[in-house]
Formats: C-alpha cells, sequence, structure tokens
C-alpha cells in the first residue's frame, strides 16, 4: 500500500494554548479569541482584547476552532495577548479565510432591504437568461 493513498487526520484540531477560537453560543457569539490556558478537557480559558471578549472560562461546546494559531505563552496577561494578536495579524488572517467570508456574506444578505432582495433578484434572472441563451447555441 502506498503511502499516497493515506489519509491523513487533521492535525489543526488540536486545542492547544494559542489556538484561535470563534465563539459560535453567548452574549460573545460570532467573535474571535484566543486560547490562553486550558483548565480541563472540556474547559479553557480564553481572551479576546482585540475582538472585545474578556477573559473567561468557557466550555469547548461553545467554541469552535479554528485552524489559526499565534505563539503565546501559557496564562498570558491580557496585554501580551494583544501584541502577539497584533503581531500575528491573526484578524487580517481571519477575514482573508473563505469561512469568515461567507459568514460576512450572510451577515450583509440578513440585512438587504426589501428593495435590494428585489434588485438581487432581477439580477439572478438576468444571469439565469444569458446563461440559458449560451447554453441553447451550444
Amino acid at each position: 500500500m502506498s503511502t499516497d493513498s493515506v489519509v491523513k487526520a487533521s492535525n489543526w484540531r488540536l486545542v492547544e494554548v494559542g489556538r484561535v477560537v470563534l465563539i459560535k453560543k453567548g452574549q460573545f457569539a460570532g467573535k474571535l479569541a484566543s486560547v490562553v490556558e486550558i483548565i480541563s478537557q472540556k474547559k479553557v480559558l480564553i481572551d479576546g482584547p482585540e475582538t472585545g471578549v474578556p477573559r473567561q472560562a468557557i466550555n469547548l461546546g461553545q467554541v469552535v476552532l479554528t485552524p489559526l494559531t499565534f505563539a503565546l505563552p501559557r496564562g498570558s496577561r491580557t496585554s501580551t495577548v494583544s501584541k502577539k494578536w497584533l503581531a500575528a495579524g491573526v484578524t487580517e488572517k481571519w477575514n482573508a479565510t473563505s469561512w469568515a467570508k461567507k459568514i460576512a456574506q450572510r451577515e450583509r444578505r440578513a440585512a438587504l432591504s426589501d428593495f435590494e432582495r428585489f434588485q438581487v433578484m432581477v439580477l439572478r434572472k438576468q444571469k439565469r437568461f444569458v446563461v440559458k441563451k449560451a447554453l441553447a447555441k451550444a
């Protein structure tokens, strides 16, 4: 059996200090934070000074691990987390991911007015017409 056909596990899903997490439940849902300390198998201490998330213990069921990490010493203070976050450019890296773009698109669509939804419908109709016309020629 060749090594090419072996499926490799995704190692980025490890809970580790410096791992960036997306909070999915609670007051700070939708915001990013960083793991500062691992308390137990189910709880971690997070801090997100650049995103407005205060330092707190949180259940791992309330967060989603992202593939982003940065170097951070265990139990770092909020000021250290902030400096390392900015130095690593975590916010810019997050905004460049397709995950963040999908979330932004979902929020944008949810905020559309009636007229903007109508415009989207008309544009989709026009696009569909052009595609059908091109397929009919082929």
